[in-house]
């Protein structure tokens, strides 16, 4: 069997005062409106665990399985949420509308993934909860996929669950081959995807008429929030659904079908913010024409003294001839 680091290739550098310090490994795929591949960085067809990347997949299988929510309440089912106000009234209020309440979520208790939500709420002495963790969005969203189906609401996490083979048999059907199921972090069954599979999964959901893609893209603070680079990035490319996953995954696709999906192989959070402007010039996106600001403010600099003395820098994908 092929290893993981035989896979994978240099996919950024970090400079420190003009010399080379330390290199992050990868692979990547971008692809074009007919799904043929355009540009690759170590091997496209890498399975990885897309984490979080999966929200908006699971979000798709659940609308075909009757779930029914409103716009902004979708894009928090799709989110890595910060824990604001605003996002945890739109958990509660997908709560509300099937007759359930926060003692039905089983993902982890946490505080707020955003920092100043997570000061305030320990500053404020709220313990950490279920409704609080960044997941909280989907497993509301699982629990009234259940209640809709007739499915039990206890052990709705379970692999065996009608519910969780649901959700892997929709992955199936729009072309993404599940090659392995873990336990995410919030306690979730999560698939292991070809990095291909992804970013074709992610062209689905960014075409024109999908409903999750519409409501990410309308919504885009509530995926993550306000300041976050996906909700940046969506806010400054139109029709751009995007959405990264812990341990540095990262996929997007737009609505003329082109798509990408990378992995940063040491999970690296800031080289995964530095690779993303490179991944999108690779499907062919203006990034300096549409997004320059974007662009400039995930620069990602590396500090000495208190100040810039480098950059995390993406390196180039290889193209590939038509």
């Amino acid at each position: 069997m092929t290893r993981f680091d035989d896979r994978v290739a240099p996919i950024a550098v970090a400079t420190r005062s003009g010399l080379e310090e330390s290199v992050h490994h990868g692979a990547g795929v971008a692809i074009d409106s007919n799904g043929t591949v355009l540009a690759t960085i170590g091997d496209p067809d890498l399975v990885v665990y897309p984490r979080s990347c999966l929200k908006p997949m699971q979000a798709h299988v659940m609308l075909a399985l009757g779930l029914e929510l409103a716009d902004d309440q979708l894009a928090v089912a799709c989110a890595s949420h910060e824990g604001s106000e605003l996002h945890l009234a739109a958990v509660r209020s997908i709560l509300a509308r099937y007759d359930l309440d926060e003692t039905d979520l089983a993902n982890t208790a946490a505080r707020p993934h955003g920092a100043a939500e997570r000061a305030s709420a320990m500053v404020a002495g709220v313990e950490p909860s279920s409704l609080q963790q960044n997941c909280s969005g989907k497993h509301a969203a699982m629990l009234a996929t259940c209640r809709i189906n007739g499915w039990p609401t206890d052990a709705y996490l379970e692999p065996d669950h009608p519910l969780q083979v649901a959700i892997t048999s929709g992955f199936e059907s729009i072309g993404a081959v599940v090659h392995h199921v873990g336990v995410d972090g919030c306690g979730a069954p999560t698939h292991a995807l070809a990095l291909a599979d992804l970013a074709r999964a992610f062209a689905t959901l960014a075409a024109p008429g999908s409903v999750v893609g519409r409501a990410m893209s309308s919504n885009p603070a509530m995926v993550s929030g306000p300041t976050s680079d996906v909700t940046l990035w969506m806010q400054a490319i139109p029709t751009l659904v995007a959405k990264e996953g812990a341990a540095g995954v990262m996929a997007a696709g737009l609505a003329d079908g082109r798509a990408v999906a990378f992995k940063v192989a040491d999970g690296s959070d800031s080289a995964r913010h530095a690779v993303v402007a490179e991944a999108l010039r690779s499907a062919g996106v203006d990034v300096g024409a549409m997004a320059a600001s974007t662009v400039a403010q995930f620069s990602v600099p590396v500090l000495g003294h208190g100040r810039p003395v480098g950059r995390i820098e993406a390196l180039e994908w290889t193209l590939c001839s038509s």
